[in-house]
C-alpha cells in the first residue's frame, strides 16, 4: 500500500498546483484567497482571490466554490439549519494519505506538490497493516498501530 508522508521538519503540506489537481481529480473546483487585511491592524479580516495557482504565497486558502474577488467574514455554508463553516473550505491535510488521487497527484508533480514547509514523499508498506501517521515538528514516520499505556 502506497502513502503519503511529509520527509522534513515543518509540516505536510500541498502546493496550490497540487490541492488543484487533487480537487480536479474529485471533481470539484479550487478557487485560493490570502488575507491582504488583518483585524488587529487594519481592523477588518480581508481575503482576496488569488489569480494565479501558480504563484508561491506563504499563506493560501483553498475553496472549492468561488467567493468573489474579496470576502471579510469566512463563507458559511448552512445545511439543515446546521452552519459548518469549513463545509466550502479545502485543507490538504485532511485528505487520507493512503488516498489514490493524492497518491496520483503527487507522483505527477514531483517536489511541485510541496507546500511550503513540506518534502513529500510515496512510501510503500505491505497491505492490510493498520497504520498511523507519527509526527514531530512536521517530520512524519509511519507505524504499524498497537496498544499503549
Amino acid at each position: 500500500m502506497k502513502l503519503v508522508v511529509n520527509k522534513c521538519f515543518g509540516g505536510f503540506g500541498l502546493s496550490m498546483k497540487a490541492e488543484e489537481e487533487y480537487l480536479k481529480r474529485k471533481g470539484k473546483n479550487a478557487f485560493f484567497y490570502t488575507q491582504t487585511k488583518y483585524m488587529h491592524r487594519d481592523g477588518v479580516a480581508e481575503f482576496t482571490l488569488l489569480e494565479d495557482s501558480s504563484a508561491t504565497f506563504h499563506i493560501t486558502f483553498c475553496f472549492t466554490e468561488n467567493q468573489g474577488k474579496s470576502f471579510s467574514e469566512w463563507p458559511d455554508k448552512t445545511t439543515n439549519g446546521c452552519s459548518d463553516k469549513d463545509d466550502l473550505h479545502f485543507y490538504g491535510g485532511d485528505v487520507s494519505r493512503n488516498d489514490p488521487d493524492l497518491i496520483a497527484v503527487v507522483e505527477m508533480l514531483g517536489e511541485k506538490a510541496n507546500g511550503q514547509c513540506a518534502k513529500l514523499e510515496i512510501i510503500e508498506i505491505p497491505d492490510g497493516v493498520d497504520w498511523e501517521i507519527n509526527e514531530y515538528d512536521g517530520m512524519e514516520s509511519v507505524h504499524e498501530k498497537h496498544r499503549s499505556w
